[in-house]
């Protein structure tokens, strides 16, 4: 978490057996709302995560890297792991997190239809100032005013295809790298470790 907050305690419990990936990630809560956002109104097991807890394990999912089997500790009071909504968490949090791999994929799929009807788009314009130039270039001659309006349309024609060349190239990628840790959250052990007071 960006600032420690006071309501959701994150760390790295040093009792807690290490994964192959790493330690487990740790919640320390004092009640299981904290671990929600308090105004969803859907049921227990679709609610929204809190979005300091969501920032918090989604980086140190991240930390971690690789494959390994990710693990979640909550750790909250007696009284509350004894409540009915504590056997509801690890669903809750998992539901979650496949909702934002879906929401993931949603955005990649969305980005690549941008891509294809700016790649359209780009290679319209190109062909159009590749004729345009040539054009102008046999009405002006071979001097500097027909290569300058020649030249001048080629490169605005390469600048046209620079959008979907990035979203090709580059773009796609971290929105893929997200839903992969989405994912991986999604199935990742999550176990509620009672603290006694």
């Amino acid at each position: 978490m960006a600032k420690q907050d006071e309501r959701v305690q994150g760390e790295a419990f040093q009792g807690a057996p290490a994964t192959p990936g790493g330690r487990p990630i740790g919640l320390k809560i004092r009640e299981i709302g904290q671990l929600f956002l308090s105004l969803d109104p859907l049921p227990f097991r679709e609610r929204d995560l809190d979005a300091a807890v969501e920032e918090y394990v989604v980086a140190r999912a991240r930390e971690q890297g690789g494959a390994w089997p990710i693990r979640i500790l909550v750790h909250l009071p007696l009284d509350q792991a004894e409540r009915e909504e504590a056997g509801h968490i690890a669903d809750a949090m998992r539901n979650y997190f496949v909702y934002r791999a879906e929401a993931a994929g949603w955005q990649l799929k969305e980005l690549f239809r941008v891509g294809r009807a700016s790649f359209a788009i780009g290679l319209t314009v190109l062909a159009l100032c590749v004729v345009l130039g040539a054009e102008v270039n046999s009405r002006a001659g071979e001097g500097y005013v027909g290569r300058f309006f020649d030249e001048g349309l080629i490169i605005l024609g390469w600048v046209a295809n620079w959008r979907p060349i990035q979203i090709f190239l580059y773009d796609w990628w971290p929105l893929t790298r997200r839903r992969r840790l989405y994912r991986r959250l999604a199935r990742a052990t999550i176990d509620l470790k009672p603290l006694e007071v």
